[in-house]
């Protein structure tokens, strides 16, 4: 199914662009990412996928009541491990799940499916990979590839453009 090759294809070049960082990079405060490192935001992007596999069998899923886990946003191999283990896990069949929100002091249960959280957390994805992207020019000269934290749609749109 094309919404798992997506997520699937987005995970494996995040993998890459994070195995080619310097060292020191990974987990280093960034002045331009409001002091946040590449470290957290990976972590945020891992922990969403997470709380989707987790909830999945009792399909009732919490994006609030992650674990927030430090040795993610420090601990590049083992952030890595962690992509490798949803990239594994990610094909499963549809099915109707609740996703829990905190909201003003109080809880909101909304109805949706696995397809569609797959989808948010591929968007989500994109979004917090182009402010890595911002870190990562900010403390390293690496060449990225074009479409690392950009929407497929807006790639299909810039070809459009260029022909």
């Amino acid at each position: 199914m094309i919404l798992f090759k997506s997520s699937l294809d987005t995970l494996e070049q995040f993998k890459q662009v994070l195995l080619g960082l310097p060292k020191n990079c990974y987990s280093r405060s960034c002045s331009v990412l409001s002091n946040s490192s590449i470290g957290q935001h990976t972590r945020h992007i891992i922990e969403l996928y997470l709380c989707l596999l987790q909830g999945y069998d009792t399909a009732d899923v919490s994006y609030d009541r992650r674990k927030r886990d430090l040795q993610i946003e420090q601990d590049l191999s083992f952030a890595i491990q962690q992509l490798e283990f949803i990239q594994k896990q990610l094909d499963r069949p549809n099915k109707s799940i609740k996703i829990s929100y905190e909201l003003a002091g109080s809880e909101t249960r909304l109805d949706s499916n696995y397809f569609r959280e797959v989808m948010y957390n591929l968007e989500h994805t994109i979004h917090h990979q182009a402010l890595i992207k911002v870190g990562i020019e900010h403390f390293t000269s690496l060449s990225l590839p074009e479409s690392f934290g950009v929407a497929p749609s807006t790639m299909q749109y810039r070809e459009t453009c260029a022909q």
